[in-house]
């Protein structure tokens, strides 16, 4: 039983010290924590997206870090290193941070969330879902789901390549919970194929000088992609908006 509960608090403590690290260095971009302990010491490896931030001037960051750790969560001889994170927008404890500051600052939540989303696709996802719930709208509490791409939901695939996080934001209506799951393409297993979309069929238009017709040039297949994109992006914007002014409406 003395077993059970030495793993019990060892596990307990980690979570403490999670926690703290999230809210200590969060201007860092704190993504997550490695711990190892080892015959010399505790190997303590942060991942964040701003590495001198953690680190302070002439290394004061660090001291102060190594010495918070060794009083108050007991680490014995903590070894800090830190490893800057290479694509923060993969990585859902900084997204989830993003956007809970987003909120903090009194930005709508429909728009954090499309916001949020496109960064992550932008950024080579294969797939990410947005779960925001609390006080969105009203007294009542209620909750929403956004999803983009390719997201494996469950077997050995989700728990390979489907990274996740939570987090919590206190706003004005109240307690807002934020779950972000991204599936990343780097960590594609060789069995799992994804289908390639079929090639498109080149279109054909009206040449203006002969007034035939001809095939359209990559140029302009790529002009009129972009303006139909930004078409959809306006049209998406104002249904927000216009969400957005009904919701205040009916406060």
């Amino acid at each position: 039983m003395s077993a059970v509960k030495n793993v019990i608090k060892d596990n307990y403590n980690m979570m403490l010290l999670k926690d703290y690290l999230r809210e200590a260095i969060k201007d860092a971009g704190f993504s997550h924590a490695e711990i190892s302990k080892t015959p010399v010491g505790t190997r303590v490896a942060l991942h964040v997206t701003r590495p001198g931030i953690v680190i302070g001037r002439k290394g004061s960051g660090i001291r102060a870090l190594t010495d918070k750790l060794a009083s108050d969560f007991g680490l014995k001889n903590p070894q800090i290193s830190v490893v800057e994170i290479e694509k923060p927008e993969l990585a859902p404890s900084v997204m989830c941070n993003r956007m809970a500051a987003h909120l903090e600052r009194g930005t709508a939540f429909r728009r954090a969330t499309m916001w949020t989303l496109k960064q992550i696709m932008e950024n080579g996802a294969m797939g990410v879902q947005i779960t925001i719930s609390g006080k969105l709208r009203g007294d009542r509490s209620a909750f929403e789901k956004h999803t983009a791409g390719i997201l494996p939901r469950a077997g050995h695939h989700a728990e390979v390549i489907v990274a996740e996080d939570i987090a919590h934001v206190k706003t004005a209506m109240g307690l807002i919970g934020i779950r972000i799951r991204i599936a990343n393409k780097a960590k594609l297993i060789p069995e799992f194929e994804m289908k390639t979309e079929k090639a498109m069929k080149t279109k054909q238009i009206k040449d203006e000088g002969t007034g035939k017709m001809r095939d359209e040039t990559a140029a302009e297949t790529k002009a009129r992609t972009e303006s139909e994109q930004i078409a959809l992006e306006e049209e998406r914007m104002k249904e927000l908006e216009t969400l957005e002014e009904e919701e205040d409406r009916l406060k």
